[in-house]
């Protein structure tokens, strides 16, 4: 019997995929649920498994984008398990013929070769190269303007061993998309960002009173996230608006926080979402961050955990930026950047004094949130963040992180 494989939908409003890489070949066998593709859609990477046993025959190419329902590979129920192997069949490998080497035609030498013609003599001579060191593609090796324009001025020596190869690959859809997204939210909001500076003092006290027992009851770190997301949470139900989205002429508000965090997958970046965050204890907001970041680590991340967000957390501090414009992760209004924390002089009480310090972006869409809004909520981030035993866990450190 001969299955036909058929690509499943990966989600709501996704109408095709792309065969990102054929973990099979044809002829191979497969058993039933081995991973045989991963498929790219603009949300997610996903692994097709094979439905049934047999051998198959693939239907698409990598890099070709196919249809959700369409047939991409067959498979041959009735074929038995080759002997000896447990995943491919012997095949008969067939000798290909040697291939015959290029033979170079000789172009005779006339007065014409090496001789720029004046548009590419113009050309070269701006770039300051001599004609003599540029061989001629036209006619009887006369140097064309194309040839000029192509011509790179000579640094020095190269070296013997130098390389100057290009690649040219095809970007994965999820790449593209992503790519489509950003340039749309740069034309299509009135995106500004506005910063601040957040003493992290309080935070390293409290991380080194406590994260070596919070880690040994919860399994999980203390760290920084947690006090982020929460201190976010804060400021979005202070400041509603920064919490809501525009949907064509109407503003939606949100009476939850489903807050996404931007994590790097090894297909580009991804934004799984902390659901009803609002609801979460530093222990569950920690713990979260660690599922969703191993699984998009490897792969597993669901297109589901990754929509419905309604504010976007992002940390280019962990490969050291200073200061940054994150961009808005639409159909959301906002999106706060950490960045490195670098210890700094700062004026604590008259006095100048060394503090460890975090320089922090908020951008956001102008057109459902205003300056007050946006400064307000910034600044209430920055408050939590500098007080977090009072504004964060209730006076109670113990209680707050369960201990």
């Amino acid at each position: 019997m001969i299955l036909e494989m058929k690509v499943p939908s990966p989600g709501e409003s996704i109408t095709e995929v792309e065969i990102a890489t054929w973990l099979v070949e044809d002829g191979d066998y497969v058993e039933k649920d081995q991973p045989i593709a991963e498929v790219d859609s603009d949300k997610a990477t996903l692994e097709l498994p094979a439905e049934e046993s047999g051998i198959v025959t693939l239907q698409a190419e990598e890099g070709d984008a196919v249809e959700v329902g369409a047939v991409v590979c067959l498979i041959d129920t009735a074929a038995e398990k080759p002997e000896g192997s447990s995943t491919t069949p012997t095949s008969t490998s067939v000798k290909e013929a040697p291939k015959a080497t290029p033979v170079k035609e000789e172009v005779a030498t006339t007065y014409a070769s090496g001789t720029a013609s004046p548009a590419a003599k113009k050309i070269l001579a701006e770039k300051d190269i001599e004609a003599s060191s540029i061989t001629g593609t036209g006619k009887a090796g006369r140097i064309t303007k194309e040839d000029a324009v192509k011509a790179v001025p000579s640094m020095g020596t190269m070296p013997e061993d130098g390389t100057r190869g290009t690649t040219r690959k095809k970007m994965s859809m999820l790449r593209r998309k992503v790519a489509e997204r950003l340039v749309a939210v740069k034309s299509e909001t009135a995106m500004l960002t506005t910063f601040n500076e957040v003493n992290m003092q309080p935070i390293f006290d409290l991380r080194a009173q406590y994260k070596e027992d919070f880690k040994a009851k919860h399994g999980v770190g203390l760290g920084f996230m947690s006090f982020f997301t929460l201190a976010v949470v804060r400021a979005l139900k202070m400041y509603p608006d920064v919490n809501s989205m525009i949907d064509g002429d109407f503003k939606i508000e949100h009476d939850f926080q489903d807050i996404s965090i931007a994590v790097s997958g090894p297909k580009g970046l991804m934004v799984p979402v902390i659901r009803n965050a609002e609801k979460l204890s530093f222990r569950g907001v920690e713990s979260e961050v660690k599922r969703l970041a191993i699984r998009a680590r490897d792969g597993q991340i669901t297109i589901d955990e990754m929509t419905g967000g309604t504010f976007t957390i992002t940390n280019g501090g962990v490969f050291g930026s200073m200061l940054s414009t994150p961009i808005i992760n639409p159909p959301q209004s906002g999106i706060l950047g950490m960045h490195n924390i670098v210890n700094r002089p700062m004026a604590v009480n008259g006095e100048v004094v060394i503090q460890p310090i975090m320089y922090v972006a908020l951008s956001y869409d102008h057109r459902i949130i205003d300056g007050r809004e946006s400064v307000g909520f910034l600044v209430a981030v920055k408050e939590a963040l500098e007080n977090p035993v009072e504004l964060l866990m209730d006076n109670n450190p113990l209680s707050a992180l369960e201990m």
